[in-house]
């Protein structure tokens, strides 16, 4: 096998993967783990690039919307679910989003499909491996590699606790005796459990849960088993692959286990990997952390494709929330270009809660309290977390968008949908990937009645919906869920068209000296097309001065949205209560 590592030496591939495996497996023979790892990703000889994808900006464009959603969020108790979810998309939402990521569909046993109990297999009470298939021939598809830990009850922990080879040496154990109090925490649980094994009694690690065992990526049997799983999500047409958790990969006794060397190692090689594949492949690194930690999977270019823009929800949250986007406006400022060949994902919200961890040192704390006891307000959950010294710490916001935008720090209005849209148009014109969760673009409200019965906070913003019934609210354009899915619609084909919104295309901050505003300058990567993304996340009409935004005289200017000619030397551009405007010379 040391031959075949040779070879792919003259194709610059061998040195890069023997770099990193060096890094992360200094004790073991790199020539023969290189010859493993290429193996294990291109079995049988499959055809890979014989230089690596150049670094650039080919990977996505201004086309570019993003879909977020369980399989199962649209049901009817008779369909298939993936089936459902391939006639809304055809039907609602074709020409409008060209990319879905449709949340866990393998077979599990809590957590909502990221306690994973095969890999390899669809979850059957959703559909089979032909219907993601179906998906993917129309959709730029993403899937979840839950990296981090298995389930419980899969047939990888029980072969552990049987000591069966080689999955005895996949799990991380630690002792209660081990000095664990660095360990950084993303729930309240115990950190180790104990199990009965056929070697004894061992202890362990959950990340997340105890029905969530985590692996132990010091063994590299652990790290091959991974990459055939990525080649079986691209065989079968997957182009994003999300890593879940990826921050709590690699683990160490009495450090905090959390962004470790290794870690982001090991996603440089998967990185290395996918740039060698002759597919499209896009890594995005989950890492709901503040904002130095989330940059830093960026690398230097060569780690995460994407990251995700985590300190946006909260930030937009407390805008909305309380008519001022000075914080928005001075995080945004300060936010470094992604690099070339990377990009930002960005969202307001998920399947899991709005994370408060990225919005620390961001909002003060008497104004994130604000928004913690707006949302216990409007009927939205708190979630906490464990800090070092035993005590919590509010961890996520459990609440649908749509609800958190029906009321201000000041109380209900009449303003929600437009407070709504406003808050998802600030996701569209900013530098990155746009991405919307399904329960945004159908203003669900939130479900109380599935966390009551399913006993979990993040129930409130996984509502399923009965699909016959959300037919007839959307075919009706007075309720909330036709306007808002036509609205966003609307806005999504008006984005696609504009250069100046590719991911990459440059970004400036504008000053416009008021704090109701958040302004944005795009330029497309030509330099031909400009765009002023202006945003009042208040409740009171503002007046403006076309000198503030320097537009450029001689040139036409017009506002895409409200669909109305800008003169550039205006004196007064009056911007309505949660009123956006794209501003454009090359509409």
């Amino acid at each position: 096998m040391g031959s075949i590592a040779m070879n792919d030496a003259k194709g610059s591939i061998g040195p890069r993967v023997s770099a990193l495996l060096k890094q992360v497996y200094p004790e073991l023979d790199s020539d023969i783990l290189t010859s493993l790892v290429i193996d294990a990703f291109w079995p049988k000889g499959a055809p890979r690039r014989q230089r690596a994808r150049a670094a650039g900006n080919s990977l996505w464009s201004q086309k570019d919307a993003l879909l977020i959603t369980y399989g199962n969020s649209v049901i009817d108790g008779v369909h298939k679910p993936l089936d459902l979810l391939a006639d809304f998309l055809a039907t609602y939402l074709d020409g409008t989003l060209n990319a879905v990521h449709i949340l866990p569909f393998f077979p599990y046993t809590s957590d909502d499909g990221f306690a994973v109990s095969d890999f390899r297999a669809v979850n059957p009470q959703l559909g089979d491996w032909a219907d993601i298939n179906r998906i993917a021939e129309d959709f730029t598809l993403m899937s979840d590699l839950v990296l981090n830990h298995v389930s419980s009850q899969g047939s990888w922990f029980n072969a552990y606790r049987q000591g069966q080879a080689p999955y005895d040496k996949f799990f991380f154990e630690a002792s209660p005796d081990d000095d664990l109090r660095d360990v950084v925490r993303p729930r309240t649980t115990p950190l180790l459990r104990e199990v009965e094994t056929t070697n004894g009694i061992r202890h362990v690690w959950c990340t997340f849960s105890h029905d969530q065992i985590d692996l132990d990526f010091r063994n590299p049997e652990v790290l091959l088993e991974f990459l055939r799983i990525i080649r079986l999500h691209v065989d079968n047409g997957i182009q994003i692959i999300r890593l879940d958790a990826v921050a709590f990969l690699w683990k160490a006794v009495g450090s905090p286990s959390i962004h470790l060397p290794q870690t982001h190692a090991l996603i440089k090689l998967m990185r290395v990997l996918c740039d060698f594949a002759t597919e499209k492949i896009i890594l995005l690194t989950e890492t709901n952390v503040p904002k130095a930690e989330n940059l830093s999977y960026f690398g230097r270019g060569d780690e995460a494709h994407a990251i995700y823009n985590f300190p946006l929800p909260p930030l937009i949250l407390h805008a909305m929330m309380s008519g001022n986007a000075e914080h928005l406006r001075r995080w945004q400022r300060a936010m470094p270009p992604a690099p070339m060949g990377c990009a930002y994902l960005n969202f307001t919200a998920s399947h899991d809660g709005i994370g408060m961890r990225p919005a620390e040192g961001l909002l003060p704390e008497d104004e994130k309290q604000q928004v913690i006891d707006t949302i216990k307000d409007i009927g939205g959950l708190v979630s906490m977390r464990t800090l070092p010294d035993g005590s919590e710490s509010p961890y996520e916001l459990n609440t649908t968008f749509y609800d958190a935008m029906s009321r201000t720090f000041a109380g209900a209005d009449d303003y929600h949908h437009a407070r709504f849209i406003c808050s998802q148009t600030i996701v569209m014109s900013l530098e990155g990937i746009p991405a919307f969760y399904i329960h945004a673009m159908l203003a669900t409200p939130n479900d109380h009645d599935g966390v009551e019965h399913r006993g979990m906070n993040r129930a409130i913003n996984r509502h399923r919906w009965d699909y016959p019934s959300l037919r007839q609210k959307l075919d009706d354009p007075r309720t909330p869920q036709a306007r808002v899915l036509a609205d966003l619609s609307k806005r999504l084909k008006i984005r696609q068209k504009q250069a100046a919104f590719h991911p990459n295309a440059t970004q400036f901050t504008v000053n416009l000296g008021d704090e109701r505003l958040f302004g944005i300058w795009r330029q497309s990567l030509d330099r031909a097309q400009s765009i002023f993304a202006i945003h009042n996340v208040s409740d009171t009409a503002v007046t403006i001065s076309a000198a503030e935004l320097n537009l450029i005289e001689d040139q036409i200017w017009v506002d895409l949205l409200g669909e109305t000619k800008v003169d550039a030397d205006a004196s007064g551009i009056v911007i309505a209560p949660y009123q956006c405007m794209w501003i454009t010379n090359r509409p």
